[in-house]
This record gives structure tokens, C-alpha cells and sequence, in this order.
């Protein structure tokens, strides 16, 4: 645990290599066999690795999940159309290929060994294929899977996206990554990652002015389809668009009440600070200057030496009438 995770990632590929040479060369096991012996010693060293070098604190990897999931959450109007995504979800079956194929991507966060978050980025990419397939009635091409697999991320936007590929690039055995369908789809995710992270107007597009109404939530191009519905739609999307719409409103409306609440903040501590000062001031300009009690006279009818220059009380007198 003394080394950092590059050195670690190191050992643990010379092990690999020198474990898979010596079955070769010492035992002459044949090139199947060694492909799954390195599949148990993989899973047997990673299992018990798992907590000390998936996403380690001396990395960043945690930092980068945060910021793929906050671009991936700001960038929810994305729409299909935008990427050219060859799946139509309006067709049912292909609609569960898509919830099977962001299923088995979230997945992959619950896995520990690097061949079996593989085996799902694996099995998300074969949905991903049958759900082109059935919907263009043809065999899928690369160019129609990269975009729909971009769509999947963002529709899924799975947990410790970074981590993960950080962990099977630096543990997974070398002859998975580089062969093999697994290699390929794994690249493909790194691509899907990197394509999102620098998505900008140009990607889809767009105009930047329109770009940036959609990052900042003022719009949404959802809404622009929902104004030219036909009088065929369902009433369920109409409803659906309708509340997605609500939605926005009171979106805007809490950012102004936020930042209305903010500026009034600011004036209620800006009006303190200044009556402060101005207390402060006229305190300087005029000190105050307080005189000690003087003290209290005496009461006329007291005994005090200080009243026997006053004249006798009067005394009632009684007239006969």
C-alpha cells in the first residue's frame, strides 16, 4: 500500500506476464487454458485487492466521477435525433434492449473483478447492436454504435463512471484489453466518455446561442418538439411533455426566487454594515460623555441640619364663626 497506483498497477501486469509466461514456456499449457487460468488468478488478486486500488485517495478519480456526472446531468436534452442515433424506442422491443443495455452499464459499478465490469460493458454494447439491428431491419455498422452508445451513458449516466475505467485500464489483464470484443467495446466506452466530456454547440448541430439555452435549463428542445405534435400523438406524451414543461417553469422560477433571495441578502447585510458605520462615526464625532449622579436633596419634612434656616410649617387654626 506504500506504492502509488501506478506502481501498483505495474506489479500487478508483471505478474500477470510473468504467471502466463511460465505456463507457456514451463508447463506448455495450451493458449485456451492460459486464458482461463489468468482469469481465476485476475479474479483471485483483484477480489482481494478490490478496496485498497478502486478509486484510491492518492488519486483524482473520485474528482472526475463528480465531473462526469455533473456533465452528463446537465446535459439531459440531449435527444437522439441530435446524435444521429440509428434506435427508435418507439418500438417496444427495442425499447427493452435500451433498459437492458443502461441496465448492464450501471451494472458494472457492482463488480469487483475487471473481466466481469467487462463481461457488462460487453453484454450493454451486444443490446445496443440488437436494438440498431431490429430498428434499421439490417446489420449495425461502428458508425451507427458509437453514437447510440454515447446516448446510452448519457440516458444512464452510471455511477463512478471514471473509476471504473481507471480500474480496468490499470488491473485488467493486458490480453483482454488489447483482443478480443471486449478490448474493442471497452474503447469505445473510453471514446463515448471522452466525446461527452468535450460535447460542445458543433457536436450536435447546434448554435451556441441555442447550445447555451439548453445548458442553462432557459429552454429545452423537447419543448420545441412538443409544439408541433400531430393530432395523432398519444395523449400520454402530450400529458408527459405538458408536465415536462411545468417542470421548467418552476425551474426558472426557483432560480429567480434564489437569486432574488441572494441580492436581498446582500442588501440587508450591506444596510447593517452602513448604519454600523454610521454609529460609529457620529459616536467619534460626538463622544458621549457621561456625568456622575448627583446627589438627591433631602426631603423637606426630614430631619436634616440643612432645614432649620426654613420657616415653621403652618399649623391648622380653627375660626369661631
Amino acid at each position: 500500500q506504500d506504492l502509488s497506483i501506478e506502481e501498483q498497477s505495474e506489479c500487478a501486469q508483471d505478474f500477470y506476464q510473468n504467471v502466463a509466461d511460465r505456463l507457456q514456456t514451463r508447463w506448455k499449457v495450451p493458449p485456451e487454458k492460459v486464458e482461463k487460468a489468468m482469469d481465476e488468478v485476475e479474479k483471485y488478486i483483484m477480489t482481494r485487492q478490490y478496496k485498497y486500488v478502486f478509486c484510491p485517495e492518492t488519486t483524482d478519480d473520485e474528482k472526475k466521477d463528480l465531473a462526469v456526472q455533473k456533465r452528463i446531468r446537465a446535459l439531459h436534452w440531449v435527444t437522439p435525433q441530435m446524435l444521429c442515433v440509428p434506435v427508435s424506442e418507439e418500438i417496444p422491443e427495442v425499447s427493452d434492449m435500451v433498459v437492458k443495455a443502461i441496465t448492464d452499464i450501471i451494472e458494472m459499478d457492482s463488480k469487483r473483478v475487471p473481466r466481469d465490469k467487462l463481461a457488462c460493458i460487453t453484454k450493454c454494447s451486444k443490446h445496443i447492436f440488437n436494438a440498431i439491428k431490429i430498428t434499421k431491419n439490417e446489420p449495425a455498422s461502428a458508425d451507427d454504435f458509437l453514437p447510440t452508445l454515447i446516448y446510452i451513458v448519457l440516458k444512464g449516466n452510471p455511477p463512478r463512471l471514471q473509476s471504473n475505467i481507471q480500474y480496468i485500464t490499470r488491473f485488467c489483464n493486458p490480453s483482454r484489453l488489447m483482443t478480443g470484443e471486449d478490448g474493442y467495446y471497452f474503447t469505445n466506452l473510453c471514446c463515448a466518455v471522452a466525446f461527452i466530456e468535450k460535447l460542445d454547440a458543433q457536436s450536435l448541430n447546434l448554435s451556441q446561442e441555442d447550445f447555451d439555452r439548453f445548458m442553462t435549463g432557459q429552454t429545452s428542445p423537447k419543448k420545441q418538439e412538443s409544439d408541433s405534435f400531430s393530432p395523432d400523438v398519444c395523449l400520454g406524451v402530450k400529458q408527459m411533455c405538458k408536465s415536462l414543461d411545468l417542470l421548467s417553469q418552476l425551474s426558472e422560477r426557483q432560480e429567480r426566487i434564489v437569486s432574488e433571495a441572494k441580492k436581498l441578502e446582500k442588501d440587508l447585510i450591506d444596510w447593517t454594515d452602513g448604519i454600523t458605520k454610521e454609529v460609529e462615526e457620529i459616536v467619534e464625532k460626538y463622544p458621549l460623555e457621561i456625568k456622575p449622579r448627583s446627589q438627591a436633596l433631602a426631603a423637606i419634612d426630614s430631619e436634616n441640619v440643612e432645614n432649620d434656616k426654613l420657616p415653621p410649617p403652618l399649623q391648622p387654626q380653627v375660626y369661631a364663626g
